[in-house]
């Protein structure tokens, strides 16, 4: 092989190893973050029960594979706890999968250990997505245009940052990306082979997160546009065995999607569908398309939640969300390169693209504009990690830069060597970003956002994700602090992280006076008002997400309130609650009583607000038992 052909895929392996070490390292400092207890918990529950009672909100694939190297460890969970039998009901279980998958993490299993193993896929699945985007960038835009992405998307912190942790964003986007070229190349040429990987790939997004539903509807688009306006590779008399060849791709991935669920549930129990008035077997085979189905429901039902953007609240999403996080979450050199992209687009249009890559490129950008549209127009804005489909495909999109330039040099020479300046100049930014950031990828802001405080700018997992209380640990021992109060931003116990914590209310402060407190950057303006506390000395960990404060001798009491982040209709600490789960079991079942209370009058108004759910709701939510009993 020519040695200059060689340098661009060793260069690319070479950057995604090094994606690799910062990842892991980064991974390796952070707590279990916030989706991740119920995660690892409902990941090991799968495997060892072959039950899918555990967040139903969410398709099982990311949690089984997370808890794959789990189980062959031998991981211990115990199933006659309450947490786990109180969780057959559909209410009590968002509090009983919390609980269950705080202890398998950090009481029946070494925390540390047990939360390495279990990101330890992911993160090989996240530089799986990185030999993809290789591959994939490699096809429309050749081997130097695969460097140019490869580099950016090893770059990029929301991949670094995310990438090992046990969530579900990364996988969507590795099998979405997955999908998208299976289904080009099963397009450009069918057989037997490329649709079973385009069915299973189908599948593999499909089982990773619901929002990939709408890989189907960019597929569809797809086909549309090449019924249309068909590629010039392909002859007009050579479609029908192109659509059939897709369609039978798409009816594998649901047949494997049926399959992956009725595995994982089989031993769960089928009495939820006992109205139908049909044996045990029909019951069985019809819990695939129950779970799948109920679980898109109770999606769409928290699909609204309040958000922060730039120092102003929100009640729910808004559209320049994820265009402003797009703005101060990337690196500048991703962005300059956005920019010369565009210009380029614009200016070339597909020219550049083989002929042979035609349906790769078509397809890419359809995908990437039905994405981007979900992403405006959705009102759940809790983190820039949503737009990581949409992020990765802008990455590809950069491909085929390095032939445009090449073919610039016969036209305008000097322009050219300008503009390919500019490109590398852009792609070292990135690459000096990601060692600048480590390892507080989750909260980065590029320069843009150095003129405002973090918590400022944005919410939730783009700030404080309960990770950095390793922070808090380092500092506590550095600085021989024998108490500290921690108002964190998660519901599980801080004191096995930080063994010298206790939980701790930035708004009733005064048990605190004289003593060192830490609480969570997204508390400050956010979910709490603890500003207040700036006015002392403090210090920052973590990037940002967490700040430590010591307090006066004397402080003004302050009025608790009654309402707000993890506060009770009591105005008691939810969190407080959390850990009485830990210390006293039968409190799961105490509220758990409180919550078929609760259920029958949610599904109240529930049905007074959509008059159309009367006859499922009752069904659906009480699992064949009476509202109200």
């Amino acid at each position: 092989m020519n040695p200059r052909k060689r340098f661009a895929p060793l260069a690319a392996g070479a950057l995604l190893v090094l994606m690799g070490l910062l990842a892991a390292g980064a991974a390796w400092r952070e707590s279990v973050t916030y989706d991740e207890v119920v995660n690892v918990g409902a990941g090991v529950s799968y495997w060892q029960r072959l039950d899918m009672r555990l967040s139903e909100e969410h398709p099982p694939l990311a949690r089984v594979i997370a808890a794959f190297p789990l189980i062959l460890r031998g991981v211990r969970a115990d199933y006659s706890n309450i947490a786990w039998t109180v969780s057959d009901r559909l209410f009590p279980v968002y509090a009983g999968q919390l609980y269950f998958g705080e202890l398998v993490l950090k009481h029946w299993n070494n925390p540390r250990t047990t939360l390495a193993l279990a990101r330890l896929p992911m993160l090989v699945l996240t530089l799986l997505l990185g030999c993809m985007v290789y591959l994939y960038s490699r096809t429309i835009g050749g081997p130097w245009g695969a460097l140019l992405s490869t580099t950016v998307y090893a770059a990029t912190p929301l991949f670094l940052g995310n990438g090992a942790l046990v969530v579900t964003d990364v996988p969507v986007a590795a099998f979405s990306v997955l999908t998208l070229f299976t289904a080009a190349s099963l397009w450009r040429s069918p057989g037997s082979t490329r649709g079973v990987l385009f069915g299973l790939s189908l599948a593999g997004a499909l089982l990773a997160k619901f929002s990939a539903i709408f890989l189907v509807v960019a597929l569809a688009v797809f086909v549309l546009s090449l019924w249309l306006r068909p590629l010039r590779e392909s002859p007009p008399n050579a479609q029908a065995p192109r659509f059939r060849a897709t369609l039978l791709g798409v009816l594998f991935a649901l047949a494997v999607a049926w399959t992956f669920y009725l595995v994982f549930s089989w031993n769960q129990s089928t009495s939820v569908l006992c109205d139908l008035n049909s044996g045990p077997i029909v019951r069985r085979l019809l819990m695939p398309p129950w779970l799948y189905l109920r679980g898109l429901f109770l999606l769409v039902l928290s699909l609204s939640r309040p958000t922060y953007l730039l120092g102003h609240s929100y009640p729910q999403g808004v559209w320049f969300y994820f265009p402003v996080l797009l703005w101060l979450k990337s690196p500048l050199g991703f962005l300059g390169l956005l920019i010369v992209g565009t210009t380029a687009v614009f200016w070339y249009g597909a020219g550049t693209i083989p002929v042979t890559a035609q349906a790769h490129w078509r397809v890419l950008w359809i995908a990437m504009v039905v994405f981007v549209a979900v992403c405006l127009s959705s009102t759940l804005d809790i983190g820039f990690r949503h737009f990581s489909v949409p992020l990765v495909l802008l990455i590809l999109m950069l491909a085929p830069l390095p032939r445009m330039v090449a073919n610039l040099r016969l036209s305008a020479p000097k322009a050219a060597r300008t503009l390919a300046i500019v490109i590398v100049v852009c792609a070292a930014q990135c690459l000096v970003t990601a060692l600048a950031a480590y390892p507080f990828y989750l909260t980065y802001a590029n320069a843009f956002g150095s003129f405002w405080p973090h918590y400022e700018l944005f919410n939730d997992s783009n700030l404080d994700w309960d990770q950095s209380l390793p922070e808090v640990e380092r500092f506590v021992k550095q600085h021989g602090i024998k108490s500290i109060g921690i108002d964190h931003y998660g519901y599980t116990d801080a004191a096995a992280s930080v063994p010298q914590s206790h939980n701790w209310n930035c708004e009733s402060p005064v048990a605190e006076a004289g003593q060192w407190v830490a609480v969570s950057a997204n508390l400050i303006t956010q979910e709490r008002n603890c500003r207040w506390l700036l006015q002392y000395p403090y210090e920052t960990l973590g990037g940002g997400s967490m700040y430590l404060v010591r307090l006066p001798k004397t402080i003004l009491p302050r009025k608790a309130v009654q309402a707000g982040f993890m506060t009770t209709s009591a105005g008691g600490d939810a969190r407080e609650l959390f850990i009485d789960f830990i210390r006293d079991p039968a409190v799961v079942e105490r509220s758990a009583v409180d919550a078929d209370h609760t259920l029958a009058q949610w599904s109240a108004q529930l049905l007074r607000n959509r008059p159309w759910l009367q006859r499922q709701v009752p069904r659906w939510l009480r699992d064949c038992a009476l509202i109200g009993k």
